[in-house]
């Protein structure tokens, strides 16, 4: 009796057999391959869905069981190159995740930072701003002020010692 003609005919006895028979045979191949219990009793499984589901196209050519192994071999790949891509994602989303956390930490200094300038006295806020954020020169600052540039040197050496003071927590 023709194992293949007979699963291809719809014969569930058969199939029972047959699954009997290499279930075992089938989660010890691939086991060896993958040292996976998951991996070895999914492809398993896949692979006699498949063999059912597609009854109709299995060739009588072979027997059934190179056609199992085949089809186990295929499964197995593609169960392997999802769960490759389903780490690639996870590494992908802990990635964005961690830089999402930077974001948000530089956002927080960026925070903490504009705070300890606003609290600056008002003549070394406007020159530390224009310095710092404004990206002018001393010279610039001094004609846009009208105050010497030893002036400038000095609310900056201030601004800057009193936002160091007060940001050394952060740092």
């Amino acid at each position: 009796m023709n194992q293949v003609k007979e699963i291809k005919e719809g014969n569930r006895l058969v199939y029972g057999e047959v699954f009997e028979e290499y279930h075992q045979k089938l989660y010890q191949y691939i086991y060896k391959y993958t040292q996976s219990a998951y991996l070895s009793e999914e492809t398993v499984q896949l692979t006699f869905i498949k063999i059912w589901e597609k009854r109709e196209s299995l060739s009588e050519a072979y027997d059934i069981s190179t056609q199992l192994f085949r089809i186990a071999k295929s499964t197995v790949i593609d169960l392997l190159r999802k769960e490759k891509v389903r780490d690639t994602q996870t590494l992908s989303d802990t990635y964005l995740s961690a830089s999402e956390h930077e974001k948000l930490i530089h956002k927080e200094t960026l925070q903490h930072v504009l705070t300890a300038i606003e609290q600056l006295p008002a003549q070394s806020k406007q020159v530390f701003t224009l310095s710092r954020l404004g990206d002018l020169s001393h010279k610039e600052i001094s004609t846009h002020l009208s105050i010497s540039p030893k002036t400038i040197e000095g609310h900056i050496t201030k601004a800057l010692k009193y936002l160091r003071k007060s940001l050394a927590s952060l740092f």
